[in-house]
């Protein structure tokens, strides 16, 4: 089969034949059928430093798609041939205490998909029954290949209550701005959602009904002045993982406010702990999706009203990855998915 293998510890990525992966009793073999680009893909093309230290090499990668079931373990009891599907693309043990608990995003034997095992950026994935999606027949393709990077957005916008909340989202790429229209789809007053990227915040501001804000160019203070705001944001959402943005958001917190951290800083950043205690803030870290009660909780909004389609700015053939990543490192794009039809 075709597929997108980081083959050497070098930037970019390689299209080459590989063998068809062999399944197990509990696993199934998913035909691909569309995938789309993560900002996690985007630094192993780069083969940046946290790459380096945890992507494997040859592997094939890619953790984004939407496909059909071709093949069944023989322990698989509740799957069909030709069911369309998706995936959770956290691999987790079962023998840690989190996992007994059925808390299984906390698991610390968790393996990506595409980055720690063999990934779906090919004609064929290999994937334990255990984390296959069902896709109903009202979401397509094409929004099944998105469902794990909105199941991020989703984790975080629902860690606390959001109605009738005051929202700051800093970061408008994908996942930031699936973020804010989670958080508007769920009932926040106001949500703002920042950046420095024009583009970006232009293509938030179009899908979503949020107040984008470009903070090169104005201030906060008075974004939340224009609002009506009196004492700042109940709710922050951090997803750009740089250091300014995560200052600021803790700057333009009320007191006793709640912030959920998704963003990734490429280096260790300093805090301000003593507004953190003063302020009285609530900081928790996400990883992943709630296994499995976020893929309910999304699907059930996208079929309840919420429109991702126009998330997806840029539909190409899986021959023009390159171009996809491309578009992807400029920044000025929201979702990439490409057809392995």
């Amino acid at each position: 089969m075709k597929a997108l293998v980081k083959a050497e510890a070098a930037p970019g990525l390689t299209m080459r034949a590989v063998d068809v992966p062999e399944i197990g009793p509990n696993d199934i073999l998913i035909r691909i059928r569309k995938t789309g680009i993560c900002g996690t893909d985007l630094h192993i093309w780069n083969w940046d430093e946290w790459a380096q230290k945890t992507v494997p090499v040859p592997m094939v990668v890619g953790h984004e798609y939407a496909g059909e079931i071709v093949e069944i373990g023989s322990h698989v009891e509740d799957l069909k041939l030709g069911q369309r599907v998706s995936g959770e693309g956290h691999v987790v043990g079962h023998r840690s205490r989190a996992a007994r608990a059925g808390k299984f995003h906390l698991d610390p034997e968790t393996r990506g998909v595409g980055v720690n095992i063999p990934g779906a950026f090919a004609e064929y994935l290999k994937l334990p029954a255990f984390n296959a999606i069902p896709l109903p027949d009202d979401i397509d393709d094409e929004l099944g290949a998105i469902l794990d990077p909105f199941g991020n957005a989703v984790h975080t916008a629902l860690t606390y209550d959001l109605v009738g909340e005051d929202v700051l989202i800093t970061g408008a790429g994908p996942i930031g701005i699936m973020a804010a229209m989670v958080a508007r789809h769920a009932g926040a007053r106001h949500v703002v959602l920042t950046d420095i990227n024009a583009d970006r915040l232009a293509l938030a501001g179009r899908v979503a009904d949020i107040t984008p804000v470009n903070v090169a160019e104005e201030d906060l203070m008075d974004v939340r002045a224009r609002l009506g705001m009196r004492e700042g944001f109940d709710v922050g959402m951090e997803m750009s993982g740089a250091a300014p943005a995560l200052s600021q958001m803790i700057e333009n917190m009320l007191m006793g406010g709640r912030i959920a951290v998704l963003g990734i800083p490429a280096k260790p950043i300093e805090t301000d702990w003593v507004a953190v205690v003063f302020k009285a803030l609530t900081i928790k870290g996400i990883y992943g999706r709630e296994m499995f009660e976020t893929w309910y909780k999304m699907i059930a909004m996208i079929q309840s009203g919420l429109d991702l389609r126009a998330i997806v700015t840029d539909r190409l053939p899986v021959a023009e990855f390159a171009t996809g990543f491309k578009r992807m490192g400029e920044g000025g794009c929201g979702k990439v998915v490409l057809d392995w039809s």
